[in-house]
């Protein structure tokens, strides 16, 4: 099957170097019917997307958050039992993830008080994200274990997603990219701010 006529070869993705974006292809090229989506040449994800290893306790990125300096750990607010920080593969602007300092894998395992913890920290959480995003919705959730989708299976973390309309479509799913509006500093800026102040 040859190209449409008059058609530009958008050439290879070395020919276009990293970054470019080019229109879809004809109806009629080898890769057949267009998909009417643009191509973002993200490699750096590949960091991310390939590493499929969980953490042991010693080397748990969640254990040792608490240790680091907030700006350095994106971390934007501190409670007794739990504390509140970026993710830093984000779905969306502003995903924070609500963690226990101990170090427990499943909800089940979380005593009283860091439930509780838990809960008003995710509701402050939706207050100061509709306060500073001025988002429209949210998706808050935890993948229990790793058959489940939790990138850190052995942490239990909860996720706070902010959501806008129109804000996704099949280029998260299909390519596995996001493209980020916000730099991750200055979104925990923003969060710590507005943070209310511990009683």
């Amino acid at each position: 099957m040859g190209r449409v006529a008059g058609a530009a070869d958008p050439g290879t993705p070395a020919d276009r170097g990293a970054g470019a974006s080019f229109e879809p292809y004809g109806e009629s090229a080898a890769t057949g019917v267009t998909d009417e989506l643009q191509r973002l040449w993200v490699p750096h994800r590949m960091v991310y997307v390939s590493d499929h290893s969980q953490p042991q306790e010693h080397d748990c990125p969640f254990c040792a958050s608490p240790a680091r300096d907030d700006a350095d750990a994106l971390i934007v607010a501190r409670g007794a039992h739990a504390y509140v920080l970026l993710n830093l593969f984000p779905y969306n602007s502003g995903h924070l993830l609500v963690c226990p300092y101990r170090h427990i894998s499943t909800y089940d395992e979380a005593n009283d008080d860091e439930v509780a913890e838990i809960g008003a920290l995710t509701q402050t959480a939706m207050r100061v994200a509709r306060e500073v995003l001025h988002c429209d919705g949210f998706n808050i959730g935890m993948n229990q274990g790793e058959v489940a989708g939790a990138g850190i299976a052995a942490h239990l973390h909860q996720h706070v997603v902010p959501r806008w309309k129109s804000d996704a479509n099949f280029f998260p799913i299909i390519a596995k990219t996001k493209a980020m509006p916000q730099l991750l500093g200055e979104v925990r800026e923003l969060f710590a701010a507005a943070w209310p102040a511990q009683p």
